[in-house]
């Protein structure tokens, strides 16, 4: 019986949340659909045509996303292909769909890829839909002649079900929204996953130690000549049935698939709320303005607990788009009546700064709302918190992690600022 019960304990563990209520869907390296009925018109008798390239750090990695511009300019195009690298590493679709105006949007893009299947591969499906069906009408809303494609890449953990015939659980769920708005899908995976079957392929390895071509060596990050490549090779023999199956048109908005999905996120300037306490704007000249500047327009910079931010606002959706640090604390966050949370904007990783999002208030009612976030002036447990590989650092620059401050740069909003309280 202790082993029947230890044996159905590991089962349950092993399947994936979720995984019941949205099967998996059998794996294609290239689902056309609608296709991308614009960009061949486009490419042919524009002379700049704009590619946009919205996911995570796989995107971000000078890879597929600098390789495809490239094909699409020496193959397919008599002028320049200008891309637009909306990549963040570590970011999924909940912060993509808000970042979208900002970082794509404004710069009209012909044609927009969208990538987060693997950092969006703990995410809830209903929060996959709304976040993603957001993304696609966004954009047509801006420009319905944009043509969008999904790709899908993977990671080590998505290997077994791509051998055995089937997606990942997020590309599954993104598969849905594709299906309703006739978006094209490139599962770069598929022949990824035959050659690792085959052989001929190391998914995680050392280059150095082995005769075979090694795709990673981390599990995750494709080598930008072997894995990158292999991901460039699936767009070139997608794109044939990508662009030959309708004539150019404008995207019709269908009725949507989540009457609740995300197509009004939005960044909104913090000058929208109070800010009580000292707060500095940081100048173009502060290395961590010179380094995220592009991504957040202005960042403020809080160091004294008790700084506080506060807004009233009417809606269902509400966030914060800051900084995560060694030097950074911790703040406390109220919305209307509910318990205060304490969210550290340090984690295990935090050996350096990076661009990181926290929505504190999801799934509120519709209406008025009071929010009220405040800088903690007692430090979280970073000795606790930073990972084990990590401590080195910390032990030999114990400066470097002093420190409670806060870097943030907007609100995160389903809904409008209504006033300063």
């Amino acid at each position: 019986m202790r082993l029947l019960l230890t044996l159905l304990l590991t089962l349950l563990l092993a399947t994936p949340l979720h995984a019941a209520e949205f099967p998996l869907r059998d794996a294609r390296e290239c689902v056309p659909r609608g296709g991308l009925p614009n960009i061949p018109h486009k490419l042919k008798t524009t002379n700049d045509v704009k590619v946009a390239y919205l996911g995570g750090s796989i995107t971000a990695a000078p890879g597929w996303r600098v390789k495809s511009r490239e094909w699409l300019e020496n193959t397919n195009a008599p002028g320049r292909v200008i891309e637009i690298n909306a990549a963040i590493g570590g970011t999924g679709s909940d912060l993509g769909v808000f970042r979208l105006r900002q970082d794509v949007l404004k710069h009209g893009p012909d044609l927009l890829f969208v990538e987060f299947a693997v950092n969006d591969g703990g995410a809830p499906p209903e929060q996959i839909k709304r976040t993603m069906e957001g993304i696609v009408r966004q954009t047509w809303k801006a420009n319905p002649a944009t043509d969008i494609c999904f790709v899908y890449t993977l990671a080590e953990r998505d290997l077994a079900n791509l051998t055995a015939g089937k997606l990942q659980r997020s590309a599954s769920v993104m598969e849905a929204v594709a299906d309703h708005y006739g978006i094209p899908s490139i599962q770069f995976g598929v022949p990824v996953s035959r050659l690792v079957r085959d052989g001929k392929l190391v998914f995680k390895g050392d280059p150095e130690s082995t005769d075979t071509m090694v795709f990673s060596k981390d599990g995750v990050h494709p080598l930008v000549d072997t894995g990158h490549d292999l991901y460039q090779q699936s767009i070139a023999r997608a794109w044939p049935a990508l662009t030959t199956t309708a004539k150019p048109a404008p995207h019709a908005l269908s009725a949507p698939l989540m009457s609740d999905n995300w197509e009004h996120a939005k960044l909104v300037p913090l000058t929208a709320a109070k800010l009580d306490g000292r707060w500095t704007l940081l100048d173009a000249a502060h290395p961590l303005k010179m380094r995220f500047g592009r991504r957040l327009p202005e960042i403020r910079m809080a160091e004294s607990g008790g700084a506080r931010i506060e807004f009233r606002f009417q809606g269902t959706v509400a966030g914060i788009y800051d900084l995560l640090g060694p030097d950074c604390g911790q703040i406390k966050v109220r919305v209307d009546d509910q318990p205060e949370q304490t969210i550290p904007r340090f984690d295990g990783y935090c050996t350096y700064h990076r661009l990181a999002k926290h929505l504190f208030a999801t799934g509120l009612a519709p209406g008025a709302h009071r929010a009220v976030l405040t800088l903690d002036a007692n430090p979280p447990d970073k000795a606790g918190i930073i990972f084990g590989r990590n401590r080195p650092d910390m032990q030999a620059h114990p400066a470097k992690y002093d420190g409670t401050r806060w870097y943030v740069g907007s609100l995160m909003l389903i809904g409008e600022v209504v006033d300063t309280p």
